[in-house]
């Protein structure tokens, strides 16, 4: 397989010079993308269609593609452009590799890969801009957004799309690579290179035998037919549906493995920030004086909005920073509970909605007639990741550096080029693992900041935020409130259902932020007014509904937010299941029952109910019960989930929580299993805290153990059992978290009889 080699490293496009500020996404955007002056022919025409893009090597080592490398020892390296968040793409892109090629797992590492346009991820763009791409460019979105993306490198991870976007990417690299292997082989034994195959990383023909690593070089060199044969997806002898043991886990119980905080440079110094409260704008005074009297300190860096303190080591840096006692000026009024509390009112009565899930007619259903009616309250819901914001920044004349944690990191690097006005080809980020992520490490500010701080401090800079620092300027999921009507026929059948929901376009601020370089502030003004179907995602319910409507209000708060585990379905889900169960309730009919009833057109979604309700031994739901059912589809995959609970102490104790998923042939089902269980657990701790409960623009708290964050012992039992199906795995990331809420609030019902309709639960009933 001899192509030209791309040699573009992870400081981005080394043919062009300047900074790149990503244009806005529009049919003429897709059309024309970087041409300038000439026409819509001459620009089309000049796009790449097809990039030969080969894995960067060492003297040892031969690539095969984009994905595959192959040392002369017989190691396989696979290349993951995803960022490894704990949720196992490490080993599930080696694992669908050397599934296809024939690899000894024990020989089988990876390598994080470079930008490139093939790297790209598409499916995310895809799905982040569904309704605004869909509008401009309607048929022809699917394939222009893929241009785009490869176009404009995106090199994105997020929103459970890892698999998805590279499954067909992996398994052909690792059958093109057998084939050329096999290819090598023959040619040196003169047999049929058909003949071949590879078995536990030895090439063989039956008779004569030879390591993949003696090969490699010389199977470069042949160029494999244009339909590969893959092996089948189902085998006795196959790495997929095993429980491969993890490739990242080693390093990460050894300490080898690198997080920000563990970057150490030659005279590196460290960097605390204060950027103010949530809506701070400028700074207006500070002690210079004072902090300079702490031993250790060295300078006081300040950009417009934040003042960061350089010291010897961080709490030299931390405590000089709290002894300058900087105060910021706010943008405007003070955020508080109550003023997100009248921005959601006031996007109802705004009238300024947008109609995003619909079928019937809602108006001749609800005419006159008698409805039940419900309104549903979700607070803000901070990250609380276990690693605050850091990164590690060294600038020096050739060229910019940054260690990070980065869902996003040929955007990070944009952002620090645009801040340093350098060239993004002198840029170079290094993604690191992050310690919880959940969306918040799409993020570019510790980046930015730890570059500008490195310029002035003229030294290698590491930036860590404090805990507090970072849950005040977190981009928490945003505040939703959803009013829910629907009309019952008189067997119990909803006739009508309409849902109107409240909140911000939480995805489209950020998107403003981290590719277009605009301001919290301006972030928030540019969405104010702008209704979209990711504000209500998940809402599109499965329930066999005659005449059904779902509408986004756009909420102006005051109030940066950002991609949150589960983004909108998070809260959707909540609104849509606990409105179902108080649906059943109303007409007398056990949960399951009333669900079942209109589950016909989904039995993937109906068969993880039932078996969720003999997992959990479910009881019917009756009084006293402390049982509730939820489910939820969403990335492809279904889930259904029955929580066991009661109330101790005036504390909500969970005694098991029962999960039924089925997401499709399971590459690892170990790995399945620990993302359903922690999407379950996370989903717990958003229903039962999480909340930032704001006044004068601060949190109320500033520690991680004052949000009522779970634990182990708070957690009871947890059962996760999967439906087998022959389909391509689903996302797993997400799927385990939207269910939990609703479920959990429905069983505290039954002990109550009391329903709870705000997140997270504190006691409060309608």
């Amino acid at each position: 397989m001899q192509t030209p080699r791309d040699r573009t490293g992870s400081g981005g496009d080394r043919s062009g010079a300047g900074k790149r500020r990503l244009p806005s996404i529009s049919r003429r955007t897709l059309l024309l993308g970087a041409a300038a002056g000439g026409g819509l022919a001459l620009a089309w025409g000049i796009w790449p269609r097809s990039y030969e893009h080969q894995a960067d090597t060492t003297e040892s080592e031969t690539a095969f593609g984009a994905f595959l490398k192959i040392d002369r020892s017989g190691q396989i390296i696979v290349m993951v452009p995803q960022a490894e968040l704990g949720q196992g793409v490490f080993t599930l892109f080696a694992q669908i590799v050397a599934d296809e090629l024939g690899a000894d797992w024990r020989t089988v590492a990876v390598q994080p890969a470079p930008p490139g346009p093939l790297y790209a991820n598409p499916t995310l763009l895809r799905q982040w801009f569904s309704g605004p791409l869909a509008d401009a460019l309607g048929s022809a979105s699917d394939s222009a957004i893929e241009d785009y993306a490869r176009r404009y490198t995106m090199v994105l991870t997020g929103g459970s799309t890892s698999v998805a976007n590279f499954r067909d990417a992996l398994r052909e690299a690792g059958a093109a690579a057998r084939v050329l292997l096999c290819m090598a082989a023959a040619d040196r034994w003169g047999v049929a290179w058909e003949s071949c195959d590879i078995v536990q990383g030895i090439v063989t023909d039956g008779t004569n035998r030879a390591r993949i690593g003696a090969l490699a070089e010389e199977a470069a060199a042949f160029t494999p037919p244009e339909a590969l044969p893959f092996r089948p997806e189902v085998r006795d002898d196959g790495l997929i549906g095993t429980d491969a043991p993890r490739l990242d886990v080693p390093a990460k119980i050894d300490g080898s493995a690198n997080y920000a905080a563990d970057i150490r440079l030659p005279d590196m110094i460290y960097a605390s920030i204060r950027q103010g409260p949530v809506n701070a704008l400028n700074l207006e005074s500070m002690n210079e004086a004072a902090a300079k009297a702490v031993p250790g300190m060295i300078g006081i860096v300040q950009e417009a909005g934040w003042v960061a303190v350089t010291g010897r080591n961080w709490w030299a840096a931390n405590q000089a920073l709290s002894r300058l006692d900087p105060v910021f000026r706010l943008d405007g009024a003070e955020l508080d509970d109550g003023a997100i509390d009248t921005a959601l009112e006031a996007a109802f009565e705004s009238g300024n909605g947008g109609r995003y899930f619909s079928r019937g007619d809602l108006e001749p259903v609800f005419d006159g007639a008698s409805a039940v009616t419900a309104t549903y309250d979700v607070a803000p819901a901070l990250h609380l990741a276990l690693e605050p914001m850091a990164a590690t920044a060294r600038v020096r004349p050739e060229g910019v550096e940054v260690w990070m944690p980065a869902q996003a990191p040929t955007i990070a690097r944009d952002a620090v080029a645009r801040a340093l006005d350098v060239p993004e080809r002198d840029v170079t980020i290094y993604p690191l693992f992050a310690g919880g992520s959940f969306g918040l490490k799409m993020e570019v500010d510790a980046g930015v900041q730890a570059a500008l701080i490195a310029r002035a401090a003229k030294a290698p800079v590491q930036l860590m935020w404090s805990r507090a620092e970072d849950i005040i300027r977190d981009y928490p999921r945003p505040p939703a409130r959803a009013r829910m009507v629907a009309k019952l026929g008189p067997t119990g059948l909803i006739e009508g259902w309409s849902a109107k929901v409240a909140a911000p376009a939480a995805l489209a601020q950020q998107w403003r932020r981290i590719a277009h370089g605009r301001t919290r502030a301006e972030a928030r003004g540019d969405t104010a007014d702008k209704t979209d179907n990711l504000a209500v995602s998940g809402m599109d319910v499965p329930y066999a509904i005659p005449n059904f409507a779902v509408d986004h209000f756009p909420a102006d708060i005051a109030l940066p937010t950002g991609r949150w585990r589960g983004n909108a379905d998070s809260y959707g889900c909540f609104f849509s299941e606990s409105f179902i169960d108080e649906l059943a309730v109303f007409s007398n009919i056990e949960p399951l029952s009333f669900r079942m009833q209109l589950l016909g057109n989904h039995p993937r979604l109906a068969q993880c109910l039932a078996a969720v309700t003999a997992l959990g031994d479910w009881q019917g739901g009756v009084p006293g019960s402390g049982q509730g059912l939820a489910c939820h589809s969403m990335a492809g995959g279904h889930i259904a989930v029955l929580v066991e609970a009661g109330l101790s102490q005036g504390r909500v104790a969970v005694k098991k929580i029962s999960a039924v998923a089925d997401c499709g042939r399971l590459i690892n089902p170990a790995i399945a299993r620990q993302q359903i269980e922690g999407g379950l657990i996370f989903g717990l701790a958003m229903a039962l805290g999480g909340a930032p409960n704001y006044a004068g623009s601060l949190p109320a708290n500033l520690r991680l153990g004052d949000y009522g964050l779970p634990r182990l012992a708070d957690v009871g039992q947890v059962a996760v059992e999967f439906i087998g199906n022959s389909g391509p795995q689903s996302g797993l990331g997400e799927i385990g978290v939207p269910a939990v809420a609703p479920a959990l609030a429905s069983a505290l019902a039954t002990i109550t009889g009391r329903r709870y309709r705000r997140l997270p639960i504190t006691g409060e009933s309608a």
